[in-house]
This record gives structure tokens, C-alpha cells and sequence, in this order.
């Protein structure tokens, strides 16, 4: 299964974004959200590498309760890997 990760957008360059959730950053691709275009501080729902849609804190936080519990029931101790 494949899960869309909510992370933060840290800055950006051109469609080019640093992105952070749960103490992991990466570079995430904005080209599919390029007709609204995001900004420095929103949230986005990150899928292999792209932003596929843009979400608001409230949304991200609650997908994140729920990633928290499916660790957490399956046994996981340590932070998911980004």
C-alpha cells in the first residue's frame, strides 16, 4: 500500500521544495500543483517525490494521528522513515 505523506514546505526554488515532517526532510516536486502554486509554511501531501495536493495543518496533523496509531499497532518503537 501506498501512503501520501504530509509534510511542511521549509522554502522553495522554482518547483523545487524543502519539505519536513517528523523530523525528516526531503526535496519534493511541486510541478503537479503548479496551476496553485504553494507556499513557504503550507502543507502538502507528498507521494514518490511529488506534492500532489495541498492540505491544511489541521488535515496534516490528523493524518499523522493516524500513521502514529498504524505504527504503533503494528509494533513500531521507532519514527517512520521518510
Amino acid at each position: 500500500m501506498c501512503l501520501g505523506i504530509p509534510m511542511q514546505i521549509q522554502s522553495i526554488d522554482g518547483f523545487l521544495a524543502r519539505c519536513t515532517a517528523k523530523g525528516a526532510a526531503r526535496e519534493v516536486n511541486l510541478f503537479m500543483l503548479q496551476h496553485e502554486p504553494p507556499s513557504v509554511g503550507d502543507h502538502v501531501v507528498v507521494h514518490l517525490g511529488y506534492a500532489v495536493d495541498r492540505v491544511s495543518a489541521a488535515d496534516a496533523a490528523a493524518a499523522w494521528e493516524v500513521y502514529d496509531e498504524m505504527l504503533a499497532a503494528a509494533g513500531g518503537d521507532q519514527p517512520p522513515v521518510l
